[in-house]
Order: C-alpha cells, then sequence, then structure tokens
C-alpha cells in the first residue's frame, strides 16, 4: 500500500522535475502546490537529499531541484527511499528478506508463491516508470480532463 509519505514524496519530485533546469523550488512553494504539510515535506526532502535524488542550493535564493534527470529516477527508487522494500510480504523482498516463522518450507508455501508474482507485477511497472513519464502522464491526463470538460459545454 503506498503511504502518505510516499505519495506526497512522489507529488513532490514531479513537481521538481517540472521545473526548468537549473531551477530551485523553496519547500514552502513545493508544499503549498501540492497540498503537503510543510513540517512533513521537510522530513521526506531530507530523506530524499540523503538518497541523492535531489540537490539544495543554500541561501535566500536557494531550495530543492533535482539531482540527475527525471528520466533517470524510477518509483521503485523513490518509494524504497521513502518507504523502504516494496513487497507485499518480507519473505519476497528484493532488498529486505526476511524469511517467514510459520512457514517450514517456504518453497512450498502458497502464499508465498502468490506474493512473489504479486511483487513481480508491482515491480515490472514502478521500476520501469520515471518521474518523466509522470510528468507527461500528468499533462495528457490534464488534457483529455480538458478536452472532455469542454465537450460536456
Amino acid at each position: 500500500m503506498l503511504t502518505m509519505k510516499g505519495k506526497y514524496g512522489i507529488k513532490a519530485l514531479i513537481h521538481l522535475a517540472r521545473l526548468e533546469p537549473g531551477q530551485v523550488q523553496q519547500s514552502t512553494a513545493i508544499a503549498a502546490a501540492n497540498g503537503i504539510p510543510k513540517k512533513f515535506l521537510d522530513t521526506i526532502l531530507a530523506d530524499l537529499r540523503q538518497a541523492g535524488l535531489i540537490d539544495t542550493r543554500k541561501g535566500r535564493s536557494g531550495g530543492y531541484q533535482l539531482a540527475r534527470p527525471a528520466d533517470t529516477i524510477s518509483v521503485a527508487q523513490i518509494l524504497r527511499v521513502i518507504d523502504g522494500p516494496i513487497a507485499p510480504i518480507s519473505c519476497v523482498s528484493k532488498t529486505a528478506y526476511r524469511k517467514c516463522h510459520d512457514c517450514p518450507t517456504q518453497d512450498a508455501c502458497k502464499i508465498r508463491l502468490l506474493m512473489l508474482d504479486v511483487r513481480d507485477a508491482m515491480l515490472a511497472i514502478l521500476e520501469h516508470r520515471t518521474l518523466r513519464d509522470l510528468c507527461a502522464s500528468v499533462v495528457l491526463t490534464r488534457q483529455v480532463t480538458g478536452e472532455d470538460q469542454a465537450a460536456k459545454a
């Protein structure tokens, strides 16, 4: 399940990805534009900075910007930084595997086999969608919505 922290992190990074190269944005503006509590956003931005996904510029004209191009940052990378492993249960995690205490043989566990398929399906999407893809889909969605509203009028 996507946490609010994960959702807000993705929203903040989409916001930064839509800036012009070299442009920075202060956390106050990011929070206001995306309906994110500023104090919560500051914690999220600190995690993203520590992971190397964003950079900061200090000073009066400072703010945040992406550390890498938007097409090199996957949604899976973002969610792992913010929410941790992307797996429905720990025994199928790629990055934080833990054996279940109630399964004598995990290779025969029907639940684990099902959750492996779930994990793989999620990762097939999340590892291949980038911030650039999300920015493009936001624009496309807004265009379609606007055209739909115009057609209804």
